[in-house]
């Protein structure tokens, strides 16, 4: 069993939109990922970190059953989309931007 560290983009794929000032980001495991390992890579702490946001914008809602775990990002809109006068921090670039986050160590996945 060999054991590496990979970017989430590697293990999960994902898709995000926006309402107002929050934007909401679905991550799923690909193929042949332990959703659990995965699920547990992805802690507020981590994302808040990752997102350069204080732990208490960040919500992570209990995975689907489907295995998709929602991510809140509440602020991170600079006061919405209409409004902000940042060149696109929503959408593709907030999920990209997510798919780059190192995940550890992963045991015994194919990876995708």
């Amino acid at each position: 069993m060999t054991t590496s560290t990979r970017l989430l983009h590697e293990v999960a794929t994902a898709r995000a939109g926006d309402k107002g000032d929050t934007s909401i980001i679905a991550v799923h495991p690909k193929s042949g990922v332990d959703s659990f390992w995965l699920w547990r890579q992805l802690s507020v702490q981590s994302l808040a970190a990752h997102f350069g946001l204080p732990v208490a914008s960040v919500n992570i809602h209990e995975p689907t059953a489907s295995g998709t775990l929602i991510i809140v990002l509440e602020g991170r809109l600079y006061g919405g989309v209409t409004r902000s006068t940042s060149t696109d921090p929503h959408g593709k670039t907030l999920s990209f931007h997510l798919l780059e986050m190192p995940v550890g160590d992963v045991e015994g996945t194919s990876g995708g």
